[in-house]
């Protein structure tokens, strides 16, 4: 027999599925262990853990936006990436928690991180692999994890959601270079005259190509976020450790501040000075 309370809500849950059994949340929250006695190690822990569940989302989102241009379904595509740009915005903000951590509280426990790093992150590199940010260097990190290495060497040999764009642009009727449409997908994308001249066309001409124009924007917005995420991520990385090496061996801020220049859709970029 099921008993009520007085709100009406159910408390004899034997034999239901919980919201906690939904959610797996006794091994969910379980999987937070420190390996010292420091109280901020939690809050470094959950910050990162939290981060790589918003990550997993957003391959979720972006592969599925990719696979959506790739059949020239746009529409979908523009509600998958608007929901990217909004998780970002999460990934943006934890920064702002994460700064709460000062250099000496890191300290106290930072040495039992070895050579754990940021910079390890499989799900970060599939999101840059993604974006057309390849890096074929990168996969020795991975090859001590065999169905990790796997995946990350298969995203590099596909093609970019940026990719796919620039494909579209080409089933619609728009000059796209040959070389552009059959290059090497394992190869850091390459900005391209053929590309840039497309783009003018799409924005000097909204009302004739919108969805396209749709796209575009969205893609920019998915890069300004993830500039800012870069930024600051580099920002507290400096106000926890200054200009120390990473844990990982990593450059650290140097290599943070160097990644915050680069351009995943550059010719969204470069009309812009053009229109």
């Amino acid at each position: 027999m099921t008993s009520n309370n007085n709100d009406g809500i159910h408390t004899d849950l034997s034999k239901d599925m919980t919201y906690g059994d939904y959610l797996q949340l006794d091994t969910l929250l379980a999987s937070q262990h420190r390996l010292s006695d420091h109280h901020d190690e939690m809050l470094f822990i959950i910050i990162h853990q939290t981060s790589e569940l918003w990550m997993k989302l957003i391959l979720h989102e972006m592969n599925s936006a990719k696979a959506s241009i790739l059949k020239k379904d746009l529409e979908p595509a523009f509600k998958m990436l608007s929901r990217v740009a909004r998780i970002q915005q999460q990934l943006i903000q934890s920064w702002d928690v994460l700064s709460t951590l000062t250099p000496s509280e890191y300290m106290e426990f930072r040495g039992k991180l070895g050579k754990s790093s940021g910079f390890q992150s499989y799900q970060n590199r599939l999101i840059e692999f993604a974006m057309g940010h390849k890096k074929p260097h990168v996969l020795g990190v991975y090859k001590h994890q065999p169905d990790i290495y796997k995946q990350v060497e298969n995203a590099l040999q596909e093609k970019s959601i940026y990719d796919a764009a620039i494909q579209v642009l080409s089933l619609r009727g728009l000059e796209i270079e040959k070389t552009c449409l059959e290059r090497d997908w394992t190869e850091d994308y390459v900005p391209h005259k053929s590309v840039e001249d497309a783009w003018l066309t799409v924005y000097r001409n909204v009302d004739q190509y919108w969805d396209l124009y749709e796209l575009a924007e969205k893609l920019v917005d998915i890069e300004s976020r993830q500039q800012q995420w870069r930024y600051n991520h580099m920002l507290t990385v400096e106000r926890i450790i200054g200009y120390k090496r990473g844990t990982g061996g990593s450059a650290g801020v140097e290599y943070l501040k160097q990644v915050t220049s680069h351009r995943f859709f550059p010719e969204l970029w470069s009309i812009r000075t053009k229109l």
